[in-house]
């Protein structure tokens, strides 16, 4: 067995980051499609999570992205107060090249197969117009199109939620909500992130934007001329005088390069699994770097999606992505008590809320 494939078992059976219920590999060769669906948790219902389509560079590191992923849906689930355990999938490959009719139907039919304890929805690499394709085999399906009776894109909430995050990170440490004035800095702007802009600008903010594709950086400085561009991710997180810092990419953003450099006095952005590894929370505290917790302030979309499987109506879920601001505060304030990082006072309440769905089975 190589190194790789015994951890990916270690995270799964052995460490205190596993303890999925299920993993199932899909291969479907007429299409070329290879996946993995994680199922983490079905404490507080069926999981729910997006379904992700990316090249990875191995099976192995498909099968971990899976797990991890999988596992921060029940958080986030937990935390934004929905009656959903975790999942996650990731479908293997470049979805440019590789992406079908037949691919997406033939994994419909293996989400499909599992009889409704997961339930799939977009992630990096997948479209509503994917979703509408899946559901015609699966009806365990979210982030549909209206037209497919779905709420559309999710993103548009996913990123109000993170606004909320903000708002909540300013009071928390400076004693008023409004971002105006205040610098932040997002990485990545393509499906949450342009949306961010947006909202900062309105309030006030002045933004600084990366982006490793160029027409995502385009069609926001072409929007919005006043906002900065910078050459890349090291280049913003140097940024002085920077008071937020966005991760709105692929995950892993903070680890032991970025945390010593980063200029920013609050972390709080879109991207999931943004800790690299256990205890960069703490050097984040230790530096009085404020983070709040990507699993509850990204989790607008998930609201949206979960949603649509009793009827989509948007205001309801504007209002219930609204409270992550309080959810956050309520995160900070647990911390301070409790004399921890924000990221284990939000692991704490998450997992007290699961164990008491758990335990009155």
């Amino acid at each position: 067995m190589t190194d790789v494939a015994d951890g990916v078992l270690h995270t799964l059976f052995r460490s205190d980051r596993g303890g999925h219920e299920q993993v199932v590999l899909c291969q479907d060769r007429a299409s070329g499609l290879k996946a993995v669906i994680a199922i983490h948790s079905t404490a507080l219902g069926p999981a729910l999570g997006g379904t992700r389509f990316y090249p990875y560079a191995t099976e192995e590191d498909a099968v971990a992205d899976a797990l991890n992923l999988a596992r921060g849906m029940s958080y986030k689930n937990a935390m934004a107060g929905l009656d959903h355990g975790g999942g996650k999938a990731v479908i293997i490959g470049d979805p440019e090249v590789h992406k079908s009719e037949e691919l997406l139907l033939a994994y419909g039919r293996f989400v499909a197969s599992l009889g409704g304890r997961y339930v799939t929805a977009c992630d990096v690499g997948t479209y509503v117009a994917d979703m509408d394709v899946v559901a015609r085999e699966c009806r365990w399906t979210t982030g549909r199109s209206p037209e497919n009776g779905g709420a559309g894109d999710s993103s548009v909430l996913t990123a109000f939620g993170v606004y909320q995050g903000m708002r909540a990170s300013a009071e928390h440490l400076w004693g008023d909500p409004s971002l105006r004035d205040r610098t932040v800095g997002i990485a990545g702007v393509g499906k949450v992130g342009h949306h961010l802009v947006e909202h900062l600008l309105a309030d006030g903010a002045r933004v600084v934007i990366t982006d490793v594709r160029q027409d995502a950086v385009r069609r926001v400085a072409d929007a919005h001329p006043g906002v900065r561009v910078v050459a890349d991710t090291e280049s913003l997180i140097r940024v002085e005088g920077l008071d937020i810092y966005a991760p709105c990419a692929l995950g892993g953003a903070l680890d032991d390069t970025t945390v010593p450099v980063l200029t920013a006095k609050v972390v709080c952005g879109a991207a999931n699994n943004q800790l690299a590894h256990p205890g960069v929370e703490k050097d984040l505290a230790d530096r009085g770097i404020l983070y709040a917790p990507d699993y509850v302030v990204n989790a607008g979309g998930v609201i949206q999606v979960a949603d649509e499987l009793h009827g989509f109506d948007f205001e309801r879920c504007r209002a219930k992505a609204a409270r992550i601001y309080d959810t956050t505060l309520e995160i900070f304030a647990r911390a301070k008590q409790d004399g921890v990082p924000p990221a284990a006072a939000a692991d704490r309440i998450a997992e007290q809320r699961m164990a008491e769905a758990r335990a009155t089975r």
